[in-house]
């Protein structure tokens, strides 16, 4: 069966979701048939509120489970980028019409591993960013069809 995709994820952010998949099946997996038998001993389970909402909690944890899985067993560690360098895994600091503003270049995946807004490489900006040095100045063309011009102040690796 061929790969669909591969998920770049720092060692930070693979770390962070083998740990919610660890909780997810485990101690969470268990408070829920908790909750399911707690449900079921109080009999009728068609009018029984608890119970559905019981069941409809294990089936998003399964759901999250199985997502995890895949993304763990797809993924790719990040080699991280030189600093100065632009690539995935950058946190980069931008100056755009005059403001600064920092970002970190890879997929959305990389969320559960840093506070700062993601990046796309595939987007317009991305794109238009990556594998540029600190220094360099870049132009895109935004969703809307203006052209914006993009100073890249910082890039380094995102750390932990």
């Amino acid at each position: 069966m061929p790969q669909d995709k591969v998920y770049m994820l720092t060692q930070e952010a693979y770390d962070k979701l083998r740990e919610e998949l660890t909780y997810r099946e485990g101690e969470l997996r268990e408070e829920i048939k908790e909750k399911i038998a707690a449900a079921r001993a109080e009999g009728d389970l068609s009018e029984n509120g608890g119970y559905q909402a019981a069941r409809e909690e294990q089936g998003k944890n399964e759901g999250r489970i199985q997502e995890l899985t895949v993304k763990l067993r797809d993924s790719q560690i990040l080699k991280a980028p030189n600093p100065g360098k632009v690539g995935p895994g950058s946190l980069v600091v931008l100056e755009i019409a005059g403001r600064e503003m920092t970002y970190v270049l890879g997929s959305h995946d990389l969320a559960v591993a840093t506070d700062y807004d993601i990046v796309s490489p595939e987007s317009p900006i991305g794109a238009a960013i990556n594998g540029k040095k600190t220094g360099d100045t870049v132009s895109y063309t935004a969703p809307n069809g203006r052209n914006i011009t993009v100073t890249i102040k910082e890039a380094k690796p995102l750390k932990a």
